[in-house]
């Protein structure tokens, strides 16, 4: 059982490293490399959603994200993300507006807005940019001004890795961290270990979680949510080519039909097949 390893990359136990007060200085660590900022300026950050899931069901999945807040109120949350999701710079924006707005109620003045921070870790290429790792801010257009720090945005694009066209350092810090959530092996593990203390640390923790049987099967149950919704996503990309083939409308309520039957949502359903909910839910309808 000691050569039992739990992937980073699965969202219960990236939650369990980076989330865990008693373990603070591996996001400490972590976060200094992504956002270059100081360990002085993180010492006193605190983590604010440190519950764990008992059941891992799609729609609550966003409560095995990482939201923290510095000493000086700034917000930040880091969210894993395994399945592709389509409208991603869409569905970042929307979250990190929640984050932003929940800060304030009504009767306070706009000085009370600290800066929030999203970073994405994704395992799907969502820019177009040949980097590992991207960060947004709003700025002008022709001269590049930042309007202001207080939106901040990154993305962790896991994939690129191993993108032959993306300039990859492996003295990086950051790119050691992204080799380290995306390891699939033990011996890579070790060698990131011997390069960087800190992943030292959370490959030490790492182990010690995988001892936990309790985990261990919290864990298995997760990665079993995960590849059946893959399998779902797959299916319903098949369906897709198969509609487009046929060139028909009864091709395209079949693909429409079968993705519901597999288990889709009518919004899932919607984003993959490029249509309308109203048109979907007119076809689950018609099935009654």
């Amino acid at each position: 059982m000691n050569d039992y390893l739990m992937s980073p990359k699965n969202d219960f136990v990236f939650k369990l490293i980076f989330g865990d007060e008693k373990n603070k200085h591996i996001l400490i660590a972590f976060l200094t490399n992504v956002l270059n900022m100081s360990e002085g300026e993180l010492a006193d950050i605190k983590i604010i959603n440190s519950e764990l899931l008992r059941e891992f069901k799609e729609d609550k999945k966003g409560i095995l994200d990482v939201r923290a807040q510095t000493k000086d109120g700034e917000q930040i949350n880091i969210e894993i993300q395994i399945l592709p999701t389509e409208f991603m710079p869409e569905r970042t924006l929307f979250y990190w507006a929640k984050m932003f707005v929940s800060q304030i109620k009504s009767g306070d003045t706009y000085d009370k807005l600290k800066r929030c921070i999203t970073i994405n870790i994704v395992d799907f290429e969502c820019t177009p940019l040949k980097q590992l790792h991207s960060c947004y801010h709003l700025i002008e257009d022709n001269t590049g001004h930042k309007l202001t720090d207080i939106e901040e945005i990154h993305f962790m694009e896991l994939p690129k890795l191993f993108d032959p066209a993306t300039p990859i350092d492996e003295n990086d810090p950051i790119t050691q961290w992204m080799m380290f959530i995306n390891a699939k092996s033990r011996e890579v593990i070790e060698m990131l270990a011997q390069k960087n203390k800190h992943i030292g640390s959370a490959f030490d923790l790492l182990q010690i979680i995988a001892q936990d049987e309790k985990a261990r099967m919290l864990y298995e149950a997760r990665q079993a949510e995960i590849m059946d919704q893959l399998t779902r996503i797959k299916s319903a990309q098949t369906a897709i080519l198969k509609a487009k083939a046929e060139g028909i409308k009864e091709g395209e309520e079949k693909m429409v039909k079968a993705m519901l039957l597999r288990g889709m949502t009518i919004e899932e359903t919607a984003s993959i097949a490029d249509m309308d909910i109203s048109k979907v839910t007119a076809i689950k309808n018609s099935q009654r």
